[in-house]
């Protein structure tokens, strides 16, 4: 499959994946905005970037945010509010995941004739909306911190986080905004798929990968190593849904995953050559010894 891959296509997709990304990073800074961290965006753009490298190696995407959140806090003595942002631009993300597959579902129920789909877009929206009732009721909140009650300190700053993400509720325009922008990366995310499909000489229409791409996100969450395994393991599932077969479906996956791997180095290269603590070891300057003396 890989070597009759048309290139063209490919080189197109590997673009729009691109934009993707930048998309991905103006709802990061979006969101920080409305919180009003004070954070540089050079520094916004370097941490993201080192987050995209993280996720190559990290266990899921959250390896990833961690190291946004390291990045940033290291400067920064709004850490709480560091944390939300992250915190709130993955949620905005989930959210859109689940408002582009039900609305996709619905609209395209008459192009797919398999019902069990409506499972996992149902326990997806479930899960979202149990998140969002927690983070934004104060009540529910607190009482999800009791189970941190032995450590005092780590429940401050969990409360801390909560009054910092309640910010948001005074600012629902950058809220929606991020939600829209979330909506519009993985729109294009499906778009990115149907490229890859054409590149690799399949006839597949769009509507199917605006179903299956959003599943596909969540699956990609699961443990692993840059979600290598799991996702192509349900690139595959779903889509023998619509006949195509596995060969393809792990070629679409694996190309994609070149397309991180190719962003990820940027985000590398990026990491070395502004690394801002660096160790040098150097021989200890002890006394001279004489040979003859010792």
């Amino acid at each position: 499959m890989l070597k009759s891959v048309k290139f063209d296509y490919l080189l197109f997709a590997w673009f729009i994946f691109m934009v993707i990304n930048v998309i991905i990073l103006f709802r990061w800074y979006v969101l920080i905005k409305a919180l009003s961290l004070s954070v540089s965006v050079r520094d916004v753009i370097r941490y993201f970037l080192i987050g995209l490298f993280g996720n190559l190696f990290l266990p899921s995407s959250i390896g990833g945010d961690l190291l946004r959140v390291m990045g940033l806090c290291k400067n920064s003595s709004q850490k709480p509010r560091v944390v939300a942002s992250v915190l709130l631009d993955r949620l905005s993300g989930f959210t859109a995941i689940v408002l582009v597959a039900i609305s996709v579902f619905v609209l395209g129920y008459g192009f797919i004739d398999e019902k069990s789909l409506i499972i996992p877009i149902a326990l997806m929206g479930f899960a979202s909306l149990i998140v969002i009732s927690v983070l934004f009721n104060e009540r529910v909140y607190s009482f999800c911190c009791r189970i941190f009650n032995k450590w005092p300190r780590f429940k401050k700053n969990l409360m801390r986080m909560h009054y910092d993400i309640m910010l948001l509720k005074d600012k629902q325009r950058e809220g929606w905004k991020a939600i829209m922008l979330s909506c519009l990366s993985q729109v294009t995310l499906a778009f990115v798929f149907f490229l890859i499909a054409k590149a690799l000489h399949q006839d597949i229409q769009m509507v199917y990968f605006l179903i299956f791409v959003p599943m596909i996100c969540v699956v990609s969450s699961l443990p692993s190593i840059g979600g290598l395994g799991v996702r192509e393991a349900g690139t595959v599932y779903l889509f023998s849904k619509i006949g195509v077969e596995p060969g393809v479906s792990v070629s679409m996956s694996l190309l994609l995953f070149l397309f991180m791997v190719s962003i990820g180095l940027i985000g590398g290269l990026v990491y070395v050559f502004t690394i801002s603590s660096r160790r040098i070891q150097h021989r200890a300057s002890g006394p001279s010894v004489d040979p003859e003396s010792a």
